[in-house]
């Protein structure tokens, strides 16, 4: 039988917003004066990855989700020439909607590279997260630093050579073609086509293009050490509740159990799904009751804890 997504996940359309003087892209589902969760997608992803995921969020937990385009994806801007994608200047893009939403303090849902972003701003700025919701990803890329030199040294190499231009199809169905047959983690067609439709452009001669700055597809300068990410992670004061794909990039591989145990309070789910569970079809409504229940719970148990306080 054909799956067919939720009332919900069809009925809510988002609404289109801009921060940082229009250099950043958003997508917000929910009312506009509920309680906001920022949504940080992974690397080459857009705010699209939280399509199906955030109208059911909305509906289960009465809140606003905003999720952001970083820097050189989906329909933000690029970077300037001749600056470096690193992973703690997105950071910087979710100060920047959290400046313009009004923000002091805000929930995050996070994945993938997101969730590495996320990780770093709870451990930098404990005071301005509140709660992570992270979807397989916790912490983020390192090397080990015996090889900082040599991740320097690809690195530069990478820069100085020319950008190569963004790819281009005939039609949106070949692109998402592509995405299928070239992604770094395994992703069907139903799965990647929101992805896909975000990141694209009409040409003047009736192609697509995508959208996407190619010097993301460059390797990193600098790279953070293992030693230098757990003490990040050991630094989050926030609880954390992760939610990790069965078929996902995690699961019981010796850098995840080091990095789940350095974390102060987390609890993990682990569901039938692949990298991108919270876009599948066939897992998103699990992926949603597992975080509802979760944060309803969770406030439930803040709350008689602060009445027991006062009496």
């Amino acid at each position: 039988m054909p799956h067919t997504e939720s009332t919900a996940a069809r009925s809510v359309a988002p609404q289109p917003l801009s921060f940082s003087q229009g250099r950043l892209a958003a997508l917000s589902w929910g009312r506009a004066d509920a309680p906001v969760w920022l949504a940080l997608h992974g690397w080459l992803d857009n705010a699209a990855s939280f399509s199906r995921l955030a109208p059911l969020l909305v509906e289960k937990l009465g809140i606003r989700i905003v999720a952001l385009d970083f820097r050189g994806h989906g329909q933000s801007a690029h970077l300037p020439q001749g600056s470096d994608y690193a992973l703690w200047g997105y950071c910087h893009d979710v100060l920047d909607a959290m400046e313009d939403l009004g923000l002091n303090q805000v929930s995050v849902l996070a994945h993938s590279m997101g969730a590495a972003v996320a990780c770093l701003l709870a451990a930098a700025l404990p005071e301005r997260v509140e709660r992570l919701t992270l979807i397989d990803g916790l912490g983020a890329l390192n090397t080990p630093i015996e090889e900082t030199a040599s991740q320097l040294r690809k690195g530069l190499a990478a820069y100085r050579r020319p950008l190569s231009r963004a790819p281009r199809y005939p039609d949106i169905e070949s692109a998402i073609a592509a995405r299928v047959a070239g992604g770094v983690t395994p992703v069907d067609t139903i799965t990647a086509t929101p992805l896909v439709e975000r990141n694209t452009q009409s040409t003047a001669d009736d192609h697509v293009q995508m959208r996407t700055d190619s010097r993301l597809l460059k390797p990193s300068l600098v790279r953070f050490t293992p030693e230098q990410v757990l003490s990040l992670l050991a630094e989050i004061s926030a609880p954390v509740l992760l939610v990790e794909g069965e078929q996902g990039i995690l699961c019981e591989r010796a850098w995840a159990v080091q990095a789940r145990q350095a974390v102060k309070e987390l609890t993990r789910h682990v569901l039938n799904g692949g990298h991108h569970l919270h876009l599948e079809p066939r897992a998103v409504a699990q992926v949603s009751a597992v975080i509802s229940a979760h944060w309803v719970m969770s406030d439930r148990v803040t709350s008689d804890r602060v009445k027991s306080d006062k009496a």
